[in-house]
């Protein structure tokens, strides 16, 4: 098992605090998972995904992700799979200087409705370190075997 770094989490106002924080399933998980916190007037019914719909899931939370590191949110397999449900921005990106209330931006790409119930695991969160650019402009490139082929051109079927 690796090294654990400290993530701060606060409630929101009107989060179910009965609810799980993020947990790692299993000793080897790379993602802890993530559950919807609906807000009182859709823990009920849930909220319903159309198919190509999205929504923003909120997890009742807000952290405080330590500097120099970035919270990456990503798709559950077996919702991907079996459902069609996704994240399109995936990953999605909680910067260190964040502080506002966690939310999940849930698309539905499956061809059946799909709810989102209340205390659902709906996404994974990964910690990762963020390496920061130095961008400078450059007379030219360096040439690579590569040159300037773009989408598809190092061959191989999918």
């Amino acid at each position: 098992m690796g090294s654990r770094i400290g993530v701060r989490l606060c409630w929101t106002e009107t989060a179910d605090r009965s609810l799980p924080l993020p947990i790692y399933q299993t000793a080897g998980a790379a993602g802890a998972d993530l559950v919807a916190n609906l807000a009182p007037a859709d823990r009920e019914g849930g909220i319903i995904l159309a198919p190509g719909a999205r929504a923003l899931v909120p997890t009742g939370l807000r952290v405080a992700v330590p500097e120099g590191f970035e919270l990456q949110l990503r798709p559950r397999s077996g919702l991907a799979l079996k459902n069609g449900i996704t994240l399109p921005n995936s990953p999605g990106t909680i910067d260190s200087d964040y502080r506002g209330p966690l939310g999940v931006i849930v698309m539905n790409a499956g061809q059946e409705s799909f709810t989102v119930t209340h205390g659902m695991r709906i996404a994974q969160a990964v910690l990762a370190p963020v390496v920061l650019a130095a961008f400078e402009v450059a007379e030219a490139l360096d040439d690579t075997a590569r040159g300037q082929g773009g989408f598809g051109s190092t061959g191989g079927v999918a």
